[in-house]
């Protein structure tokens, strides 16, 4: 995709919002990809960028092996924005003077503009930004101008139009930033001369094309689960190539209550999708017996997937390729040279290494709110469109230990209360994922006048933007109490909720 698009690549030092810079130059409608520090010269210049950010990062400029890019980076006449380390970086490798300085800014900090620039035209003389700085640069380097300045920061953006070389202290890509968006915009539409052509016309229309190039004549199988991600992926392969697709909906028993219906309804009725339902579950609960660890779980059902896939595909013949839902953010916390792996995503790190398919991943380069704006240009019902995420193992990772037949009835009962009474509260959209989760343990209750020793079920519901990082809902109490009372009156053996308001980090969203 970076080859027919405009393209500004996010250079990683380490910073916990290098994703979040890319989301953001994606919502300027300019396609951003995150690339390492360093990303050998030559392979950076194939994704023939118009724009580089320096990302932040958790390092000293002055520190031993602190990241540093290709010295010749600087002379490709790219244009580069500094980002917090990204910009102490620049200063120093043009000669300025980067120091610790007796006045550390962490969070809200007022900052005053001393000549607009670029990056500050037609911005307030005095705004709000958000810092999160130990070294400061105290001394721009010759050809820049200082162009706004904080109380711990003389030099909070600097600028060499010169030679297309910016920097701030500050973190424009985050929303307490409140102007934060339109210095990325100048940077883009201006320094870079970005034209705004990543939308989702555009990326439909290069998706199209690109697989038709890469599957040709040949048979497509699409592992469908009816989530927005794997529904979206089937209806765009149907659109570049017809009847070449037949998705295969693996009904393994680990879904949520009436997911099945809803998947035929949608795919056989509305879009006319060749459709074959694989009836699995007592295929995948053998599987799964005794299995206990959550890396396990992810890679058994991943591998059995594939085997079923295969088996359809031997039934079909001549199909060689699997179409999935992947995404960008399945792709970083399964773990690159870059990002420590988090945890196995089913379609990623929990593929088997042996598999007869090439695959097919239209969606590879796209965030969460990117694919639902694509399934809505593409037509897909708002119930598939807007339905919050659910993992591709299903309720096997929502369960703790051992998934069973009884476990998986008690969570697909609970789970369904929560969405129920969610949607009648009217939060539904306003959560990313609310849900249910049945621990390993019982606990003792009093039901009826008499003991209990039942399962308790833990409520987790978080609001969040691109799942990369996520906040614990605040539930109103009522809306709680409603979910309880019905759980625990509703669904054989359980006896108790609990309310998970861990955020992530230092928690996932998901258990397992």
């Amino acid at each position: 995709m970076d080859q027919e698009f405009d393209t500004v690549l996010v250079m990683d030092f380490g910073a916990q919002y290098a994703q979040l810079i890319a989301r953001r130059v994606r919502e300027c409608k300019v396609y951003s990809e995150i690339v390492p520090y360093d990303i050998p010269l030559e392979e950076l210049k194939k994704k023939n960028p118009k724009g580089i950010i320096f990302s932040g990062g958790p390092s000293s400029v002055y520190q031993d092996g602190a990241p540093r890019p290709h010295p010749a980076l600087l002379d490709l006449g790219i244009p580069i924005l500094g980002i917090c380390y990204g910009h102490q970086l620049l200063a120093l490798s043009l000669g300025g003077e980067v120091s610790r300085t007796d006045r550390k800014e962490y969070g809200r900090t007022e900052m005053q503009v001393l000549e607009p620039g670029v990056l500050l035209s037609e911005l307030p003389v005095e705004q709000v930004v958000w810092m999160s700085h130990g070294d400061s640069v105290t001394q721009a380097p010759d050809g820049f101008k200082v162009t706004a300045r904080t109380r711990g920061s003389p030099v909070a953006v600097m600028e060499d139009t010169r030679r297309g070389f910016y920097g701030v202290q500050f973190h424009p890509e985050v929303v307490h930033t409140p102007h934060g968006m339109e210095v990325l915009k100048r940077f883009l539409y201006e320094a870079c001369d970005c034209l705004p052509s990543w939308t989702m016309v555009s990326i439909i229309e290069k998706s199209v094309e690109d697989i038709r190039e890469q599957v040709g004549n040949n048979k497509i199988i699409c592992g469908l689960s009816g989530g927005v991600d794997s529904a979206t992926a089937a209806v765009l392969v149907h659109k570049a190539v017809g009847d070449q697709l037949t998705c295969v909906f693996v009904d393994h028993g680990l879904l949520r209550k009436g997911e099945g219906e809803q998947v035929e309804d949608t795919f056989r009725r509305h879009f006319k999708i060749n459709l074959i339902h694989i009836k699995a579950e007592e295929r995948f609960l053998k599987r799964l017996h005794g299995v206990t660890d959550p890396e396990v779980k992810r890679k058994t059902i991943g591998e059995e997937f594939i085997r079923v896939f295969e088996e359809v595909a031997d039934r079909l013949k001549d199909t060689s390729f699997l179409v999935q839902g992947t995404l960008y953010p399945d792709i970083i916390e399964s773990g690159t040279r870059d990002a420590a792996k988090i945890k196995s995503h089913h379609n990623v790190g929990g593929l088997p290494e042996k598999m007869q398919f090439t695959l097919v991943e239209p969606l590879r380069l796209l965030f969460k709110d990117e694919v639902r704006a694509v399934g809505e240009e593409l037509g897909l019902p708002e119930e598939i469109v807007w339905r919050q995420p659910f993992p591709g193992p299903g309720l096997a990772i929502r369960i703790i230990g051992e998934v069973t037949a009884e476990k998986l009835h008690i969570l697909r009962e609970a789970d369904a209360i929560v969405t129920e009474e969610i949607k009648r509260a009217g939060l539904y959209r306003e959560l990313w994922q609310s849900f249910a989760i049945l621990p390993d343990i019982k606990t003792v209750g009093v039901m009826g006048d008499e003991r209990t020793y039942a399962y308790p079920i833990v409520l987790r519901a978080v609001v969040s933007e691109d799942a990369m990082t996520a906040d614990w809902a605040r539930l109103p109490y009522e809306v709680l109490e409603r979910i309880s009372s019905r759980i625990i009156g509703e669904v054989a053996g359980v006896n108790r909720v609990a309310f998970d308001i861990s955020s992530k980090p230092p928690a996932t969203i998901e258990w397992e």
